[in-house]
């Protein structure tokens, strides 16, 4: 039986996306009995990209386009073997980058 916890990062840049990819892991680790902490919101970090809308005449006219990447935190802690299997087998979305630490 594994000890310890099981750290699980997630990665989007659709916070419904993952917000039900959060929902799937706190149901299927809940499921096979292992104890959760989270999902945790960490910060979103926000991108913006600023382009001339003519060429070099009017520098005043400008456009602003941003990217917010939405991220969670997970802990599973006192993990079972149920746990760990069921969740390597689990379909996530694309979209959605997984990053998973023991």
């Amino acid at each position: 039986m594994p000890k310890g916890r099981i750290r699980i990062k997630l990665k989007a840049y659709d916070y419904r996306l993952i917000d039900d990819t959060c929902q799937k892991l706190v149901d299927t680790a809940i499921r096979t009995g292992a104890s959760i902490i989270g999902p945790i919101p960490l910060p979103t970090k926000k991108e913006v990209f600023v382009v001339n809308k003519a060429s070099f005449v009017d520098k005043d006219a400008r456009e602003h386009f941003a990217l917010k990447t939405h991220k969670r935190l997970i802990d599973i802690v006192n993990p079972t073997n149920q746990t760990i299997d069921s969740l390597m087998h689990l379909e996530l979305p694309a979209g959605v980058e997984v990053e998973v630490k023991m």
